[in-house]
């Protein structure tokens, strides 16, 4: 009976001993493969296995962060009189008592448009039909920037938003700027936690880093 380790190949089968999985898949007897080819091999998963496990307790640890700070938040409402909050949201930062350290909890929304950004878009034109002065050109050319599409098709959030900051008294304009804005939908959130500590004696934060390409 031919014996087995407990290395499985991607289609879940065990690997039988004495026996390695190539690039193809297929089985290959330790005996042919090349010493070095063997060591390499060994360290990739020596690696590739403590990543793994780090990046495991990395994410159990921003669960745990974030679980804790939300937990805190409650209990400081609670002091007030204030219950059930039903999560926050937004940026929290909280300091140790003597202001070395510094944990922030923040969440970035992500927002996409529906169709009357469209709408939006045609209001914008005629808005642009309408001027004749000289500085039209230099608001068609904020426009049309604006409303271009990357590689994917995708338009810019920022670009779009953007368009929100410029002050226009023309009705035309602000029915525009109101199509923009009826047309936001959140499509989602990201969390983040971020732990920082005070340089020496000064004001400044450095974050402590938790990204391994960064280090």
């Amino acid at each position: 009976m031919t014996k087995t380790t407990d290395v499985f190949t991607s289609s879940g089968e065990q690997i039988p001993e004495g026996y390695m999985v190539d690039s193809r898949g297929a089985l290959v007897p330790v005996g042919i493969i090349k010493e070095i080819d063997i060591e390499r091999d060994s360290l990739v998963n020596d690696i590739v296995m403590r990543a793994m496990h780090l990046s495991e307790e990395l994410a159990a640890f921003k669960r745990q962060a974030m679980d804790d700070v939300l937990a805190f938040v409650e209990l400081s409402a609670e002091k007030y009189g204030v219950k059930k909050m039903g999560g926050v949201k937004g940026n929290i930062s909280l300091n140790s008592y003597n202001g070395k350290y510094r944990v922030q909890r923040s969440i970035n929304e992500y927002i996409t448009f529906d169709e009357r950004l469209e709408a939006a878009k045609i209001q914008l034109d005629e808005c642009l039909k309408s001027w004749t002065s000289e500085a039209s050109e230099e608001i068609r050319k904020i426009i049309n920037y604006a409303f271009e599409v990357d590689k994917t098709g995708k338009i810019s959030t920022q670009k779009i938003m953007g368009l929100l900051k410029v002050d226009i008294k023309d009705p035309l304009w602000k029915q525009a700027m109101k199509a923009i804005i009826d047309s936001i939908t959140v499509s989602g959130s990201r969390s983040y936690i971020r732990i920082y500590k005070r340089v020496g004696e000064t004001e400044k934060y450095e974050q402590i880093n938790l990204d391994i390409a960064a280090l």
